[in-house]
């Protein structure tokens, strides 16, 4: 089994974390207590914790968009990328940078979008048709 991800952070609200990442995201929900909340957020851990999210500026400049860092994503295959889309549109969550393809023709084309969740935390999802090209040069 290769290794997994585990990142912890901040969120103001819980009830409102689990309507995000449980309902919209549709991530399994795992451990919690009154404080935090684990999801299987697409295979890897994730801890959300009653606090305040971290600070993030839109200072990363991809192509011509500036994104917010830092921030965290996840890789998918594209089929399961564009339902995610789907899913986020249906929910009418505001995109901070809209479902579009990055590096067209070129290595490493891919798509990408990029949101917040309640609480303001920034999350890339990347959409590739073949896991090969997510590092090629």
């Amino acid at each position: 089994m290769p290794s997994l991800f585990h990142l912890a952070y901040h969120v103001t609200d819980l009830d409102e974390a689990r309507r995000f990442y449980g309902g919209v995201l549709g991530c399994k929900e795992g451990r919690s207590t009154a404080t935090w909340v684990d999801f299987d957020f697409f295979g890897h851990q994730i801890s959300l914790h009653l606090g305040e999210p971290f600070a993030t500026t839109n200072t990363g400049k991809v192509g011509d968009h500036l994104v917010p860092m830092p921030h965290l994503g996840v890789i998918l295959p594209l089929a399961d990328w564009t339902a995610l889309a789907e899913r986020l549109q249906a929910a009418h969550v505001a995109f901070v940078l809209e479902p579009s393809v990055r590096f067209k023709g070129e290595p490493g084309e891919q798509h990408t979008m990029f949101f917040r969740d309640p609480s303001g935390n920034p999350i890339e999802a990347k959409g590739f048709d073949d896991f090969a090209a997510v590092y090629a040069t």
